[in-house]
């Protein structure tokens, strides 16, 4: 029995980064607030020259997509009193890409979620309240630890990192756009990507330190 909790506590303290993670790119992902913090700090209306009535369609459309059952994106904007489709082909297909993603990270969170919800459910039923202090500690260090390192290799070399997380996510090569024509691009320059990588990575360490004040609180009783 012992060995069990042993392993079973292990797996729920690998399980708090995950879960803080992809809770936090998930939120990322839904935020329009973020959306239209990027659109305005970069320019976007500028660049794409669409109205900010169609940069609000545009980033409610791909949020709405994210979390559709639909395939391909088909969203179309009105610039200069024209109606066109937002984005190309290869945008199209590069977003699918992106949807597929998104869907694992929720995965990841909903897997996590249910499993953390039993262990906590089942070490408070037993009344083993060492274990829990000690799940949420360890969790909460592994979770700051991890987004230290991330965060580090980020802020001193953002474009590098930023690289190597596509080579490692896609197996093709749509993610390389051009933003003098492609508006997936245009919409979301490398400075919002910058931004919203930090805003990832600060979610995740807030939500690990009030983890960590819950384990230290219990561990103190």
């Amino acid at each position: 029995m012992k060995i069990l909790m042993l392993v079973a506590r292990w797996l729920f303290i690998l399980c708090v980064p995950l879960l803080l993670l992809s809770a936090s790119i998930g939120g990322a992902a839904n935020s329009l607030a973020l959306y239209h913090y990027g659109f305005d700090k970069y320019g976007v209306s500028q660049t794409t020259g669409l109205p900010d009535t169609e940069l609000d369609k545009a980033a409610r459309g791909l949020i709405g997509y994210f979390n559709s059952g639909d395939e391909y994106i088909n969203l179309t904007v009105t610039k200069d009193g024209q109606t066109f489709a937002l984005f190309n082909e290869r945008e199209v297909v590069h977003l699918k890409d992106v949807k597929g993603l998104f869907r694992l990270d929720y995965w990841i969170f909903l897997g996590t979620l249910i499993y953390s919800f039993a262990f906590v459910g089942f070490v408070i039923w037993r009344k083993e309240w060492r274990q829990l202090a000690w799940g949420l500690l360890w969790g909460s260090g592994l979770t700051l630890g991890l987004v230290l390192v991330l965060g580090i290799g980020a802020v001193l070399n953002f474009d590098q990192f930023f690289l190597q997380f596509h080579l490692l996510s896609f197996t093709n090569e749509l993610w390389q756009l051009d933003p003098s024509r492609d508006y997936l691009i245009m919409l979301f320059p490398g400075g919002f990507w910058y931004d919203a990588t930090l805003f990832i990575a600060t979610a995740t360490a807030v939500g690990a330190i009030l983890i960590g004040g819950v384990g230290l609180v219990l561990s103190r009783k």
